[in-house]
C-alpha cells in the first residue's frame, strides 16, 4: 500500500508544480504584454508631445461660410509652398518681402478607394476670382476679379500668409471642398529633403549661378550640370525654385520640375518603407516648418492621414497641371477643359476615366424618381441673342428664362450666324451662373468670355425644336474622363526622373 500511494502523491506534486510553472509563464507573458502596451502608449504619448509642439495651425474663422459640399469618398488636400523671407527663411531664399507669399500650390486628391491619387498644379500667375477673405483685424475684404492666384496668400500681408484665403479661392475656382490645407516653407522643405537622404532629380540643361539669380549680371559658375543628380537641403530648394536657363524660363516649366521632384520624393519614401527609421526624421523636419488647418493639428492626425495613402501605387500617383494658356504675361485657365477635370475629381474618376470611388456606400445618391430638380434663375442676369435666321426666337427664349426666375437684360440678333448648338458665354466669376442657364438649353456649350455677365446665343438646334428648351437637364453630368490633352501630359510617380521636365 505504501509503495502504491507514493507514486500518486509524487504525480500530484508534479502536476501542481507544472500548473504553477504554467501560471508563472502566463503571468510573465501577461506582464510582458502589459509592459509592451504601456511602453507603446508611452512612446506614442512622447511622439505626440514631441511633434504636437512642432505643429502650427491656422484658425477656421477665416474659411468661407459658403463652401462646396463634401465629396463622395475622396479627400482633397491643398498644399502650398510659401516663399516668405521672414525668420529663418531669409537665409534660404535671400532678401525680400517679410510677408507670406505663395511660390507654388497644388490640390492633391486622394480617391475613395485609397489606391489612386492625383495632384493638380495651379499656376501661380493664373487669373482667378478671389472671394471675400478675412484680414488679421477680423474684417473681410471685398471680392476681387481676374487677379493672380498667388496674391490670395498675401491678403493681409502677414508673415505666415493667409492660407484660409487661398483655400477659399481654390474652393471657388474648383467647386470642390478642400478637406485639409498644408503650408510648407523654405526651411521645412530643405530639412525634409535632408531627412530622407536626398532626392534624385535631373536637369535638362546646364544651370549657372546667373540662371538662379538673374540679378547677378553675369553667367557665373556652373552649379547644376545637365543630367541626373541627388540633391538635398539648399540644393533641393534651388532646384525646385529654378526658372531661368531651362525651357522657356516660365513658371509652367518650373511646375513640371516641381512635379518631378515631388514624385521622386514620394518614390524615395516608399522605397525606404513606412518605418520609424524613415518616418520619424521626416516627421520631425516636416512638423517644425508646417502650418496646417485644424483638422491636421496633431501628430496623430497627420500620421493617420499619411498612413491612409501608404497603399497607393507609384504608377497610380499622377501629376497634372490645370489646363492653361498664356494671356499676355499672365495665365488664363482654359474652359471647359478645366471644368471637366474638376468634375472628374468631384466624381472620383481617375484621369483615364475609371471609377475609383471605393466602397459602394460612397456612391452619390441616385436621382429622385421625379427627375432633375427645377432650375431657379433667382439673382442671375442673362442676355439673349438669336444666332439663327428664324425670327422671334430671342424673345421666346427670354420669356422662358423669365419664367424660371432669370433677369433678362436684353434680346437681339447675333451679328453672326450660330452653328447647330446653342452657346452660353460667361465672363469672369460667372461660370456657376452659366451652368445654371445651360440646364434650360439641352446640348448647350459653355464658353468663357472676356465680356462680363452671361449671354445665350441660340443655335439651329433651338430653332428646330424650341419646345425642347425649358426642361431642366441634370445639374452635374458625370464625365467619363478628363480631356485628352490633360491625361496625355500626366506624370506618374514612377516615371523616368529625366522625362518631361520643362515647357517650351
Amino acid at each position: 500500500m505504501t509503495g502504491t500511494s507514493v507514486a500518486p502523491r509524487r504525480q500530484s506534486r508534479q502536476a501542481i508544480r507544472t500548473r504553477e510553472r504554467r501560471r508563472g509563464r502566463v503571468r510573465l507573458i501577461t506582464a510582458i504584454s502589459a509592459s509592451t502596451v504601456v511602453l507603446m502608449a508611452a512612446a506614442g504619448a512622447w511622439l505626440s508631445y514631441e511633434f504636437d509642439g512642432n505643429i502650427d495651425s491656422f484658425g477656421a474663422e477665416g474659411l468661407s461660410k459658403d463652401r462646396p459640399a463634401a465629396g463622395f469618398g475622396g479627400r482633397n488636400v491643398l498644399v502650398i509652398g510659401s516663399d516668405s523671407r521672414s525668420g529663418d527663411n531669409a537665409r534660404m531664399g535671400g532678401g525680400g518681402d517679410d510677408f507670406g507669399r505663395s511660390d507654388t500650390a497644388f490640390l492633391l486628391h486622394v480617391y475613395g478607394d485609397r489606391k489612386h491619387a492625383v495632384a493638380v498644379s495651379i499656376p501661380r500667375d493664373s487669373l482667378v476670382d478671389i472671394p471675400s477673405c478675412r484680414l488679421p483685424d477680423g474684417t473681410w475684404t471685398a471680392p476681387q476679379t481676374g487677379v493672380m492666384f498667388n496674391s490670395a496668400f498675401s491678403v493681409g500681408r502677414t508673415a505666415k500668409g493667409n492660407p484660409a484665403c487661398t483655400q477659399n479661392t481654390v474652393e471657388k475656382l474648383t467647386g470642390l471642398r478642400v478637406d485639409h490645407t498644408v503650408v510648407v516653407d523654405f526651411v521645412g522643405f530643405s530639412k525634409m529633403t535632408s531627412a530622407v537622404g536626398g532626392v534624385d532629380v535631373c536637369l535638362p540643361d546646364d544651370v549657372y549661378q546667373g540662371d538662379l539669380n538673374p540679378n547677378l549680371g553675369s553667367k557665373g559658375l556652373l552649379i547644376f550640370p545637365k543630367g541626373p543628380r541627388t540633391v538635398s537641403g539648399q540644393e533641393a530648394l534651388d532646384y525646385v525654385r529654378l526658372r531661368h536657363g531651362t525651357g522657356d524660363g516660365s513658371d509652367i516649366g518650373r511646375i513640371k520640375r516641381q512635379q518631378a521632384f515631388v514624385a521622386a520624393l514620394i518614390k524615395k519614401v516608399k522605397g525606404q518603407g513606412f518605418n520609424p527609421t524613415t518616418l520619424l526624421p521626416l516627421a520631425d523636419a516636416a512638423t517644425k516648418s508646417m502650418t496646417v488647418d485644424p483638422g491636421l493639428d496633431s501628430a496623430r492626425k497627420l500620421f493617420s492621414f499619411a498612413m491612409s495613402m501608404k497603399d497607393i501605387d507609384l504608377h497610380d500617383t499622377k501629376f497634372v497641371t490645370l489646363p492653361w494658356q498664356y494671356q499676355g504675361n499672365r495665365v488664363a485657365i482654359v474652359h471647359p477643359d478645366a471644368d471637366a477635370l474638376w468634375d472628374a475629381i468631384r466624381n472620383d474618376r481617375t484621369i483615364d476615366g475609371r471609377n475609383a470611388r471605393g466602397r459602394q456606400d460612397d456612391k452619390p445618391p441616385a436621382p429622385a424618381a421625379a427627375g432633375p430638380s427645377p432650375v431657379s434663375g433667382s439673382g442671375i442676369s442673362v442676355a439673349v441673342r438669336n444666332g439663327t435666321a428664324t425670327p422671334g426666337l430671342a424673345a421666346r427664349a427670354a420669356e422662358m428664362l423669365k419664367g424660371s426666375g432669370f433677369t433678362v437684360t436684353g434680346t437681339a440678333n447675333s451679328r453672326s450666324r450660330q452653328g447647330a448648338a446653342t452657346t452660353v458665354a460667361y465672363g469672369p466669376g460667372q461660370q456657376d451662373h452659366a451652368r445654371t442657364v445651360a440646364r434650360l438649353f439641352p446640348g448647350a456649350e459653355l464658353r468663357p468670355s472676356g465680356t462680363p455677365g452671361v449671354t445665350v446665343t441660340l443655335g439651329q438646334a433651338y430653332a428646330a425644336d424650341p419646345a425642347a428648351a425649358g426642361t431642366a437637364a441634370p445639374a452635374t453630368p458625370v464625365p467619363t474622363a478628363v480631356p485628352g490633352q490633360v491625361a496625355g501630359t500626366a506624370r506618374s510617380a514612377d516615371d523616368d526622373v529625366c522625362s518631361n521636365l520643362s515647357y517650351g
